[in-house]
């Protein structure tokens, strides 16, 4: 992972200092800010490859660091993995939804840090699925060109937004998306349904799906991810 450049924007010294450690023991170069006004100002010249952000700032909050981030067109493309406090959901969906790709909570396992960094560098390395493409994974078969999905070779009789719910999730594996997203790729934008009537069709996606259900994670307080295939 040594080509990877890492942005760590965190204004405490000794959690900046120990994810700086563990990230080039582990092969990464890293660049730092301690404030959000010098994060976008070294996103914009030095170009990292990742930005990992608190949103705790002075001088400029992470919600809008990571919102000027993705508007500019010279650091949109960049993925963004916010850390954040434990009970703070609201920012965690408002970041996710401004295009943020994951979130960590504080405190946090070095381990787990790594694990959803080379996740999330993984996912940016990879073509994306193309609304065609058949998506396997383990027992489940998606095919968008027939609208059809088979569990274990035996088909699972789904709803037509059922079946753009799931392969939606399934083809972005690892992606957290919160509820409002989840409605509009699937219906569209301003479709007159609340974000709840996600919840009941993921009940009901589950059902029809059997084991393989446990694919769609909830991710509690934000919304659901199809799990990785590791």
């Amino acid at each position: 992972m040594s080509e990877y450049k890492i942005l760590v924007v965190e204004d405490e010294e000794d959690v900046q200092e120990l994810i700086r450690y563990n990230l080039e023991n582990n092969g990464y170069r890293v660049e730092s800010a301690l404030d959000g006004k010098t994060a976008l100002s070294k996103a914009n010249s030095t170009k990292p490859d990742l930005v990992l952000l608190d949103l705790m700032l002075p001088k400029i909050d992470g919600l809008q660091v990571c919102r000027s981030l993705k508007e500019n067109a010279l650091t949109s493309a960049i993925p963004v993995v916010m850390l954040t406090a434990k009970g703070t959901e609201r920012d965690i969906v408002a970041g996710l939804e401004m295009g943020a790709d994951d979130y960590i909570t504080k405190p946090f396992s070095p381990r787990v840090l790594l694990a959803r960094l080379k996740a999330v560098l993984r996912r940016r390395s990879q073509p994306p699925a193309t609304e065609k493409s058949v998506i396997r994974v383990h027992d489940l078969e998606i095919d968008p060109k027939r609208h059809r999905v088979f569990v274990d070779g035996k088909e699972a009789e789904l709803t037509t937004t059922e079946f753009k719910l799931l392969q939606f999730l399934a083809a972005r594996p690892g992606w957290v998306f919160t509820r409002y997203q989840i409605v509009d790729a699937v219906h569209g934008a301003d479709y007159p349904v609340t974000d709840r009537s996600v919840d009941v069709q993921v009940v009901g996606l589950r059902k029809k799906l059997g084991r393989a259900g446990e694919y769609i994670e909830t991710v509690r307080g934000v919304g659901y991810r199809f799990r990785e295939d590791e």
